[in-house]
């Protein structure tokens, strides 16, 4: 469905050029779902951005975004409108900046299914509250007729998720979609997600800080950091035997249930390197234990594990390591 070949984005900035994607390589099957991981700044929202040639106007892009037989890169405005929306939709982070506060909840999605499908006022009224009850709204009339401001937080993400999913779309991408909900909620949009995804066959992409939020809901997972992936696997293999130090430093860092009261997270000590000043080597290895003096001066490329389909980007895997030290 979506095959993201090379992908390089660019931007200027007044300290010199930012590289925030760097020659990016991913793939997501139709009915699958692929789950994007890193820390805020590693550029999964401005590939997601890419995707969907949503990139700020300076930005300079290269490589190919294949999406069902097209080349995005190479539409014309025109059919990439007509294309986002219709086949290609995204929920983000926050509903309140996604959701226009002067229009009704109503207007909003009524707008897009006249716009995209072509319904006249009454099937459009119709399929909105269709939507809405899908979604998980209770009394979905009355919310048609209110504005943004007067529901939840909650019940605004789901009414974002109601416009994605309006017109059917082939692939869908979840940029943070429960990043400012409470922990409850949060279940609930992913279960929903889920859900819909499972019911409609359509393709998924879930971009997300936390490994947990992937664990179970992602048919494969691409771990980034500072603009390229760093590790892409089946989910199940990536929690069996993951290969990069990154990687095993998020997990860390998750809280666990059973971990003592008052117990410390183990922080990802350090920051993540300047993107105006890219290092020689490892990105991740001023901030890795592993690393030895090759990290620092040679940049490593994708490499197959033991395990089919898992790549890694490290010159000292964490097995490697481990059995290093011992």
């Amino acid at each position: 469905m979506l095959s993201v070949e090379d992908v390089i984005v660019d931007l200027p900035t007044p300290r010199g050029n930012l590289r925030a994607v760097d020659r990016v390589d991913l793939t997501v099957g139709a009915g699958r779902t692929l789950g994007v991981v890193g820390e805020s700044g590693c550029g999964k929202t401005m590939l997601s951005r890419a995707i969907l040639q949503l990139l700020p106007k300076k930005a300079k892009l290269s490589g190919r975004v294949m999406f069902d037989g097209q080349d995005l890169l190479q539409l014309s405005p025109e059919k990439l409108r007509k294309l986002r929306g219709r086949s290609l939709a995204v929920v983000f982070q926050d509903p309140m900046t996604s959701l226009n506060p002067v229009l009704t909840i109503g207007t909003q999605l009524i707008e897009t299914l006249q716009e995209h499908l072509e319904l006249d006022m009454a099937a459009a009224t119709k399929r909105s509250i269709e939507l809405l009850s899908a979604v998980g709204i209770p009394a979905p009339e009355q919310r048609l007729m209110q504005y943004p401001h007067q529901l939840s937080g909650g019940m605004r993400q789901r009414v974002a998720i109601a416009i994605a999913l309006s017109c059917e779309p082939k692939l869908l991408i979840a940029d943070e979609p429960t990043t400012a909900l409470d922990v409850t909620i949060q279940a609930q949009i992913l279960d929903l997600l889920a859900r819909e995804q499972r019911r409609r066959h359509m393709a998924m992409i879930i971009i997300t800080h936390d490994l947990g939020v992937v664990a179970g809901r992602t048919d494969e997972v691409a771990v980034m950091y500072a603009g390229r992936v760093v590790e892409r696997a089946p989910t199940p293999a990536l929690f069996k035997k993951m290969r990069m130090p990154y990687t095993e430093a998020l997990l860390a860092a998750l809280p666990k249930i059973d971990a003592a009261p008052h117990t410390p997270l183990p922080a990802i000590l350090g920051r993540p390197p300047d993107p105006t000043r890219p290092l020689k080597g490892c990105s991740f290895s001023p901030r890795c234990r592993y690393a030895w003096a090759q990290c620092h001066v040679e940049k490593p490329r994708l490499e197959e594990a033991d395990s089919p389909g898992h790549q890694f980007a490290c010159f000292r895997p964490i097995d490697a390591s481990a059995g290093a030290g011992a």
